[in-house]
């Protein structure tokens, strides 16, 4: 999945944006200002930084220069309520890619993530070949030699994830935060019912199969030696 830092200092905006980005399938970790927002960047992977730039202490701007500075070229969407050409001029300046002002649709906020995800390359990457299989997450897509099928947004993600790590096992909780989210009102019942659907749409696969490991989780098996990303 790509994952998505958040930093906003208003934390209702922050959790509203992180719900939506959440529900349309990337992990999102949250930070509430530039210096959170740095460190994160020292101890996680991040595939998109969505940044507001009036934030306490360290603002957008200053954080975008130092991520660039410290040669980091992820993908930067700048939101902020400061919509004047001079601000854009310095967003675009310091390094952002894209710029969005408050209010704002928050489709347009997906659209234009998408977007720079797609400019930056990092799309073409997420792609996945399990024996003759071939997941990829530009249109949440399966092919095989008979066919090609898309998927429904959960149930690609949890298969995503199973074959990306093949013979690990991962829980109903894991699943569960990681898809669907932390806050999610969902019962961890939905992952099976999930996982009942993928075995039935892919039961007479060749490449590999779904296992439940009880009183664990899923995990997926491979039939075929060779799997690359």
């Amino acid at each position: 999945m790509f994952s998505v830092l958040v930093c906003e200092d208003d934390k209702n905006i922050r959790r509203l944006m992180s719900e939506y980005l959440i529900r349309s399938g990337y992990t999102v970790t949250e930070c509430e200002n530039g210096a959170e927002a740095l460190e994160s960047f020292g101890q996680n992977h991040v595939d998109l930084l969505i940044t507001d730039i009036m934030m306490p202490g360290m603002d957008g701007f200053e954080l975008v220069r130092e991520l660039r500075e410290a040669g980091f070229d992820t993908p930067v969407l700048m939101i902020t309520a400061r919509g004047t050409m001079e601000d854009k001029k310095t967003g675009f300046g310091c390094g952002a890619d894209d710029y969005i002002v408050k209010p704002f649709d928050m489709e347009e906020m997906l659209l234009r993530a998408a977007a720079l995800l797609r400019r930056a390359g990092t799309a073409s990457e997420k792609r996945l070949t399990v024996g003759n299989t071939v997941l990829d997450y530009n249109d949440f897509s399966v092919s095989t030699e008979e066919n090609t099928v898309s998927l429904p947004n959960k149930e690609f993600l949890i298969l995503f994830k199973l074959l990306s790590r093949p013979n690990r096992i991962f829980t109903r909780t894991q699943l569960m935060d990681e898809i669907w989210g932390y806050d999610s009102d969902s019962s961890e019942r939905t992952v099976d019912v999930h996982i009942r659907r993928l075995r039935e749409k892919f039961e007479s696969s060749p490449d590999f199969e779904i296992i439940t490991v009880k009183g664990l989780g899923y995990k997926a098996v491979k039939k075929d030696k060779n799997i690359t990303t």
